[in-house]
């Protein structure tokens, strides 16, 4: 694993570059669905579909695609707060119940994504921060699926996912916050 140039391990505003090795880490961007094999990726939406009765399997495809999206700029920009929908939070929670796969994902994007949930709170919910996690998966190559990152008030499908992850400064439990968690792995990484 290469160490984060300075720019990466700072934190600025506007969002650092990605990090990653090469030279340009968003030219390996490509599709997310490259990131999973087609057994992968039919095991991980069944694990959505037996979680969410009812859905369809298409939706269930999105949903994955979306959390293998969030993953990625996840591990590219550690070091700014970003947060899933609900519905996006489906597609991540399932890529981690498959942990061997999960493992080998984040190895391969360079850092482990942790998952720091929290119980769902309207009083903490954060616009800006699904404006700004949709801006760094735009940054890291990819084109965000508009329907599935409108936030609460749009859900287009009800998931079972029941956590939420809205940075609010000093809190632990999402993604980022403060100085109590860290979504790069480990410490501080």
């Amino acid at each position: 694993m290469t160490t984060p140039s300075p720019a990466c391990s700072t934190g600025p505003t506007p969002p650092p570059p990605p990090c990653g090795s090469g030279p340009d880490a968003r030219a390996r961007a490509g599709s997310p669905r490259r990131l999973l094999s087609d057994a992968q990726f039919n095991d991980v939406r069944a694990t959505i579909l037996d979680n969410n009765p009812g859905m369809e399997p298409e939706m269930a495809g999105r949903i994955l695609i979306e959390g293998l999206k969030f993953v990625s700029a996840a591990a590219l920009f550690p070091t700014v707060r970003i947060a899933p929908t609900r519905e996006v939070d489906e597609g991540w929670h399932a890529l981690i119940l498959h942990t061997h796969l999960y493992a080998s994902l984040c190895s391969g994007l360079g850092r482990t994504v942790h998952h720091y949930p929290e119980r769902p709170d309207a009083s903490r919910h954060d616009p800006d921060v699904l404006t700004r996690t949709v801006a760094l998966i735009e940054q890291a190559g990819y084109t965000p699926d508009a329907e599935l990152w409108a936030g609460p008030e749009h859900s287009p499908v009800a998931v079972v996912a029941s956590c939420s992850h809205t940075p609010v400064p000093g809190g632990c439990g999402p993604i980022n916050p403060g100085n109590c968690a860290t979504h790069g792995g480990g410490d501080g990484e």
